[in-house]
């Protein structure tokens, strides 16, 4: 086999030596850089655990675990409109605060809507056990001018009426004090109560009282009771007129029967019923009289005449009766009787002229 030929001016041996050198550079192209090995051991805080927001990002998409316990404020219930203005003052700090505070509190309530009725009543209630006592001292002074058998309670009964149309119809802004409205109201009702229980119309008390003033008036000029004719001149009526007003004014006063006698020096009081006067009882004075004058005229009667005056006088039976009692005839007992009232008749004016004599 015939040698080759070798090239000219090119040696084999630094072909070799650019291909040895030129392998390492390929193998560092193709493989990755590999760390550098350290002698020492490596740090646990070189291991690196998940970062805040990593955990910040799993806490948004994991629930809460508050929310489950807590419901959200859309399912919670809405407070009442009395919360948004603040709290309410109980009953006993209601009775501390000034009457114009009071009316505040009042209008408020009555204006809101929708209506707190209960917090209304509160307010009302308080309003009139605080307005009580003038009530009282309204209906006290009308007494003294009354009867003794009205009752003050009744009275004040009336008046807490009058009272409470006061509360509903009293408006603050008008500048009336609260206490000048009600008094009016007060006794207005406790007037018109009386009324209602009066069976006497309101005209004749008119014409009475004008009567009684002019009565008195007329007494303090002439230092005595005026006659009818000076009365009815001062009242400007005729005499028949003025007896007729007197008529009606003259009316009969209610009074409870079971009202204590105040009369009695002693303690032991009565009540009016013991001693009120019985039109039908029989006076024991007259019915001891009539006796007497009949046993004065009957005494010379005989037993028969005698069975028939007290029989047809006394008790009442008619004549057939009385002679069905003693077995005569009707005509019979007419003729008796007859004849002991001309006796009789006789007897009493033989009296009558012994006493004139």
């Amino acid at each position: 086999m015939p040698p080759k030929k070798q090239r000219s001016g090119v040696s084999k041996k630094p072909a070799k030596a650019v291909k040895k050198a030129a392998g390492p550079k390929r193998l560092e192209a193709v493989k990755p850089a590999l760390p550098k090995k350290s002698a020492s051991p490596p740090k646990a805080a070189a291991v690196k655990g998940p970062t805040s927001k990593d955990v910040a990002s799993k806490d948004a998409t994991k629930p809460s675990p508050r929310a489950t316990v807590v419901p959200c404020a859309a399912a919670l219930p809405k407070p009442p409109a009395s919360s948004k203005k603040g709290r309410r003052p109980d009953v006993e700090t209601l009775k501390t605060l000034p009457t114009e505070e009071l009316w505040t509190f009042y209008r408020k309530a009555v204006r809101v809507k929708p209506i707190d009725a209960e917090w209304i009543e509160t307010l009302r209630n308080v309003l009139m056990e605080l307005h009580y006592p003038l009530v009282k001292h309204i209906a006290e002074r009308l007494l003294q001018t009354l009867p003794k058998s009205i009752e003050l309670d009744d009275l004040v009964s009336a008046g807490l009426f009058g009272l409470m149309d006061a509360i509903r119809g009293f408006d603050p802004d008008r500048g009336i004090k609260f206490k000048t409205y009600c008094t009016t109201r007060i006794r207005g009702s406790i007037l018109d109560q009386l009324r209602s229980q009066d069976w006497v119309p309101r005209l004749v008390r008119l014409k009475a009282s004008k009567i009684e003033k002019a009565l008195h008036k007329l007494q303090g000029e002439y230092g005595r009771e005026p006659t009818h004719a000076e009365l009815a001149a001062a009242l400007e009526m005729e005499h028949g007129e003025l007896a007729t007003e007197i008529t009606g004014a003259q009316a009969k006063t209610m009074f409870s029967l079971s009202e204590r006698w105040d009369d009695r020096d002693d303690d032991n009081s009565v009540e009016k019923v013991e001693v009120l006067v019985d039109k039908n009882a029989i006076d024991p004075i007259h019915e001891l009289n009539r006796r007497d004058v009949m046993n004065h005229i009957t005494r010379s009667l005989t037993y028969k005449e005698r069975f028939i005056i007290e029989q047809y006088y006394h008790v009442g039976h008619t004549m057939r009766e009385i002679g069905e009692m003693l077995a005569l005839t009707e005509s019979r007992v007419c003729q008796i009787h007859s004849n002991v009232m001309a006796r009789l008749q006789s007897l009493l004016n033989q009296k009558s002229e012994s006493f004139q004599g």
